[in-house]
């Protein structure tokens, strides 16, 4: 007997280096947060240049909550971290380019009746800036940013609730990314 083929309904990109090559000094970015959460108290030698700003939040979150920092603090300093992130983004939004041939893929998908998504830890307003700047926009039937959700990529919660606004299961979706972050929390 021959098993029926899942119907793919939905294609989730990551945005970053997948629907544009964003030209943006992670090193640096990552850096200016550290040099933040140092001077907010974290040690420096618990944080490294080589983790994700959000592997870095997570380490000072379970810092300060064991220091005795209240949650309206440790969400401050969260807020402010993402903020100091938020403006190196929005600089090199400014000098962002499509990937070559994306505006047409999204187009024939589109034409397929595909649904289509993004789930970026990009910023709310830097992902916005870069669908409108290059009128793409109008193809993306869902968005999620890590202003969205409270845990990004790799957690499942990131690409759950893009799944959500889509209105689809997993197995009707095919995610499209660039990173082994992408294809973690799509594999699982």
């Amino acid at each position: 007997m021959r098993r029926k083929k899942p119907m793919i309904r939905a294609v989730v990109f990551d945005l970053d280096g997948t629907i544009v090559r964003f030209n943006i000094d992670f090193r640096t970015v990552r850096a200016d947060v550290r040099s933040f959460l140092v001077k907010e108290g974290m040690p420096a030698s618990v944080l490294s240049l080589n983790e994700s700003i959000f592997e870095m939040l997570k380490k000072a979150e379970i810092f300060m909550k064991n220091t005795g920092k209240s949650a309206a603090k440790i969400e401050e300093i969260r807020r402010k971290a993402l903020a100091i992130a938020e403006k190196h983004e929005s600089e090199a939004a400014k000098t962002t380019s499509l990937q070559p041939g994306i505006t047409e893929v999204l187009k024939t998908l589109r034409d397929m009746d595909l649904k289509i998504g993004i789930f970026t830890v990009n910023s709310r307003k830097s992902t916005d800036y870069i669908l409108e700047k290059f009128g793409i926009n109008k193809y993306f039937n869902a968005v999620i940013t890590r202003d969205d959700v409270r845990n990004v990529k790799p957690h499942t919660e990131h690409l759950e609730n893009v799944l959500k606004v889509l209105e689809l299961s997993p197995k009707e979706v095919l995610v499209v990314g660039d990173s082994s972050a992408d294809m973690k929390c799509a594999k699982e």
